[in-house]
């Protein structure tokens, strides 16, 4: 099996060549195409502004499926960027939201916890007394995340659920934020590692990846004149159905104004670095469609990369290093928690271990 996989992984290295020297031989006429029209800008040319202060908020979570019962871990992470000389703010610790929960076998839990997970995030990226606020993932993800948790909240009996129930309002309200901000003076933008979609791509007539497109053609310093989404298949969606009516009618007017906002945000990409990729980012109408607040956004991303080892912002990556470790993290818990159900067991201790032992575990940030 081995020795099959190998052989194919060499094939498939030649089929990658064939497609690389495809894109290289293309590089002229991509950049071309984007000057023609109008979508290849330079940072110089926005207005002139200071480097700002920033920070990344970034999260993470896990299931552990034990014997007996589950085990739900979750955390959110907030790290402050490469701060200027001149900065004196101060932002009170602790910058973490944490969640840690034993349920009974159910699953719809990871559900439900990446849903919580992400308004943790939320709730502690919009503290952030900073100018440029980096979310990690697309802008549309608490939407498509909350609608799954939402589509399943009128039967669910997992404590995680309430929780994400009675915290819903204020989540959506956080949203909301990100999605119109009230502040000038504070630009919430999100940079997705992947995205499949490809508003570039769609302006151009062409079949690459935006990612890819945009490495290519850009030069250090440029970036791609802000673009609408990418329109999904199916309109975006929040079902309400199983939260009590009351909240219905308090959040029906809440959601259809971010579902709006959702249709008017735009994409940028942005290369800050010679030796750094293109970075996708994700902003609201209001701070894609004014060059001062955008100035800052790229100012803010291009001081916190630095470093030719780190693929993303200074932040981001601390925070998403930090978190992640989350799911490595679970047998720690679980053994501090075996010992102290060991403890205190009055039966056999063979129950303890068999009903605490894992045996499948599920993570994603």
């Amino acid at each position: 099996m081995v020795e099959e996989l190998l052989a194919r992984s060499a094939e498939m290295g030649d089929r990658v060549l064939q497609r690389l020297s495809g894109y290289a031989g293309r590089r002229k006429a991509l950049r071309q195409s984007l000057i023609d029209r109008g979508l290849l800008q330079k940072k110089e040319a926005l207005p002139p502004v200071a480097i700002p202060t920033v920070a990344a908020a970034d999260g993470s979570y896990a299931v552990e499926r034990l014997l007996g019962v589950d085990l739900l871990a979750a955390a959110a992470v907030a790290v402050e960027g490469i701060t200027p000389p001149s900065e004196t703010r101060h932002w009170p610790e602790p910058r973490h939201r944490v969640y840690l929960e034993e349920a009974a076998h159910d699953e719809a839990s990871s559900v439900f916890l990446r849903a919580y997970m992400l308004g943790l995030e939320l709730s502690l990226a919009l503290e952030a007394p900073h100018q440029l606020v980096l979310l990690d993932g697309s802008i549309t993800l608490p939407v498509i995340y909350w609608n799954q948790a939402l589509a399943r909240l009128r039967d669910a009996r997992l404590e995680v659920a309430d929780r994400f129930r009675k915290e819903l309002e204020l989540f959506l309200q956080l949203y909301r934020i990100v999605l119109r901000p009230r502040r000038s003076d504070q630009q919430l933008v999100a940079i997705p590692k992947y995205s499949t979609r490809r508003e570039l791509a769609r302006e151009l007539g062409i079949d690459v990846d935006d990612r890819a497109l945009a490495s290519l053609a850009l030069e250090a310093g440029e970036y791609t004149q802000p673009l609408p989404f990418e329109r999904p298949s199916s309109p975006w969606h929040l079902g309400l159905e199983g939260v009590p009516k009351d909240l219905q009618d308090r959040l029906k007017p809440l959601v259809k104004e971010i579902l709006d906002s959702l249709q008017e945000s735009h994409v940028v990409y942005f290369r800050p670095r010679p030796w750094l990729p293109a970075l996708r980012v994700e902003m609201s109408a209001a701070v894609a469609r004014n060059p001062q607040r955008l100035a800052v956004v790229l100012e803010g991303l291009a001081a916190q990369c630095q470093v030719a080892s780190m693929l993303e912002p200074y932040p981001l990556y601390l925070a998403d290093r930090m978190v992640k470790a989350l799911p490595r993290s679970i047998p720690a818990f679980r053994q501090v928690a075996t010992q102290r159900v060991a403890e205190k067991y009055h039966g056999d201790l063979g129950e303890v271990y068999f009903t605490l032992h894992g045996y499948r575990s599920e993570s994603g940030g």
